[in-house]
C-alpha cells in the first residue's frame, strides 16, 4: 500500500508482534505511532491511504504505558530536597536514570524543608508548561510533590520537627510565603486535622494542585471532610497516619467511606516495596479499593547506590539492605525500591493480573494528575510513552513520544 503523507511527512513506525495494554486488557494488536502519538490505523489505512515507514519486531513483548511516579525524593546521589543553585540538573540525571525501571513521567518531591529550600527551587527553569489543562514538562517530569511541612508532629516519620508549620489566621498566605511558589506544583501532602486546612484545600484545588492527606493523626470524619472540600489522594496509604481501628478507621477509612463526592474518587499510595507494608495489608487494600491504588517509590538519594549514608533533607538516612533509617534510629524514611520492583511485588503479594498492576503505575497516577488523556494509556492520539516488558515485567526498552530513550543490551545490563 503507497504511503499517503497528505497529512503529515512525519515517519509511521508500526511495532509488530507484540501484546497492548488497551482497554484494561492485553491485546493481540500492532501499535502505530507518528509525531509522538498513538495513531488508530483505521483511519490511517481509510483515510489518509497510509502505511508503515518502519516496522520494528517487539518478539512478542508486552507493550504497556510508561510508569508515573507522583512520590520520588531522589535518586542516584540526588536528593531534590536539598538546596541548590542546579536543580535542574539534579532532575536531569534522574530522569535519565529511571528509564531503565519504566518511568517515563514522574514528580520530584520535596520533603519538609525550610522556606529558603523550596523558594532555591526554582521550577519555572525546568521549561513548564501547561497542556491539556495539566501541567506538564519538556524533562519528562509531571511537576512538583510538596509533602509538607503542614503536617503532623505525632505522625511526622522522617521529616524534620523543627521544619514543621501549622497554619495561622492567614492559613493560605502561610502556604505560600513557606514555598514562595506555587508555579508548576502539582501535588501537595498536608493533614488535615490541622485547624484552617479546609479553606486551604480548598484554594489548592481551585489552582489544579491536587491535595493529598498523609502524616496525619485524622479522625475518618476529618479525612471525609478533607475529601469534600476537595482532596483526592492518601499519602503512603498505613504509613505516617493512625493504625486502621474497627471503631474509627481513620484516613484508611477513606477506601470505603460512603460519604466520597458523587463522581470523584479518592486515590492512594503504597510503597509496594515489602517492606513499608505487610503483603496482608496490601491486599486488604487493594481488594477494597483496586481502582484507587497508585504504586509510588517513595525513593530517595541512595536509590541505585551501594548501602551507606546519604540525605533526604535536613536528615541523614541509613541505607542498611533494603531498609532505610533515619540515621541512629529505626523509623523508616523512603526507599530504595525502583517502580519496577514494585510493580512485580505488587502483582506477586495481590495475586492480580497483569493488566492490574501495570495500570496502579500508569493509568491510576495519570487519572490522578487530570492527565489520562495523554499519559498512563496507549489510546488513539495519546502521548507514545511507553515500555517493552517481558513476561516476568523486566523492562526491555523504554519509548518517550515514540523514541526509544533505554534498552537493555544484550548482557542483561
Amino acid at each position: 500500500m503507497p504511503s499517503n503523507k497528505s497529512v503529515s511527512d512525519a515517519p509511521i513506525v508500526q511495532f509488530t508482534n507484540c501484546r497492548i495494554l488497551r482497554s484494561h486488557q492485553l491485546q493481540r494488536e500492532d501499535l502505530w505511532v507518528r509525531e509522538g502519538k498513538i495513531l488508530n490505523p483505521e483511519k490511517l489505512f481509510f483515510d489518509e491511504k497510509g502505511s508503515a515507514d518502519i516496522q520494528l519486531d517487539c518478539k512478542d513483548s508486552i507493550i504497556a504505558p510508561g510508569f508515573i511516579d507522583v512520590q520520588i525524593n531522589g535518586g542516584f546521589g540526588v536528593d531534590f530536597s536539598l538546596a541548590t543553585d542546579d536543580f535542574k540538573s539534579g532532575i536531569d540525571l534522574v530522569s535519565q536514570k529511571i528509564l531503565s525501571h519504566g518511568v517515563t513521567s514522574f514528580c520530584p518531591t520535596l520533603v519538609t524543608s525550610p522556606p529558603s529550600v523550596y523558594h532555591q527551587a526554582k521550577w519555572q527553569e525546568l521549561d513548564c508548561r501547561s497542556l491539556g489543562g495539566s501541567w506538564l514538562c519538556a524533562c519528562v517530569w509531571a511537576g512538583a510533590h510538596l509533602e509538607g511541612p503542614f503536617i503532623s508532629k505525632e505522625k511526622k516519620g522522617a521529616h524534620p520537627e523543627h521544619c514543621l508549620r501549622t497554619f495561622e489566621a492567614g492559613a493560605f498566605q502561610d502556604l505560600l510565603a513557606t514555598y514562595g511558589s506555587l508555579d508548576c506544583v502539582r501535588i501537595v501532602t498536608l493533614a488535615p486535622e490541622m485547624k484552617r486546612s479546609s479553606e486551604v484545600i480548598q484554594e489548592l484545588t481551585k489552582r489544579g494542585i491536587c491535595v493529598s492527606l498523609g502524616h496525619s493523626v485524622a479522625n475518618l470524619s476529618q479525612a471525609e471532610e478533607a475529601v469534600q472540600h476537595g482532596a483526592t489522594f492518601i499519602t503512603h496509604l498505613f504509613n505516617a497516619m493512625l493504625p486502621f481501628h474497627h471503631r474509627d478507621p481513620g484516613i484508611v477509612g477513606l477506601l470505603t467511606s460512603d460519604k466520597i463526592p458523587a463522581g470523584r474518587r479518592v486515590f492512594y499510595g503504597m510503597i509496594s516495596d515489602g517492606i513499608h507494608t505487610n503483603p496482608a495489608a496490601l491486599r486488604i487494600a487493594h481488594r477494597a479499593h483496586p481502582k484507587g491504588l497508585v504504586l509510588v517509590t517513595d525513593a530517595i538519594a541512595g536509590m541505585g547506590l551501594a548501602p551507606g549514608r546519604h540525605t533526604l533533607g535536613q536528615q541523614m538516612v541509613e541505607i542498611d539492605g533494603l531498609n532505610t533509617y533515619i540515621a541512629g534510629t529505626k523509623t523508616l524514611s523512603g526507599s530504595v525500591a525502583t517502580m519496577d520492583t514494585c510493580v512485580r511485588h505488587f502483582q506477586e503479594a495481590t495475586g492480580c493480573s497483569v493488566e492490574t498492576a501495570l495500570e496502579a503505575a500508569s493509568l491510576h497516577p495519570a487519572q490522578l494528575l487530570g492527565i489520562e488523556h495523554n499519559k498512563g494509556t496507549l489510546d488513539y492520539d495519546s502521548d507514545a510513552d511507553f515500555l517493552m516488558l517481558n513476561d516476568g515485567l523486566y523492562v526491555r526498552a523504554t519509548y518517550i513520544a515514540g523514541e526509544e530513550v533505554w534498552r537493555q543490551d544484550a548482557s542483561g545490563m
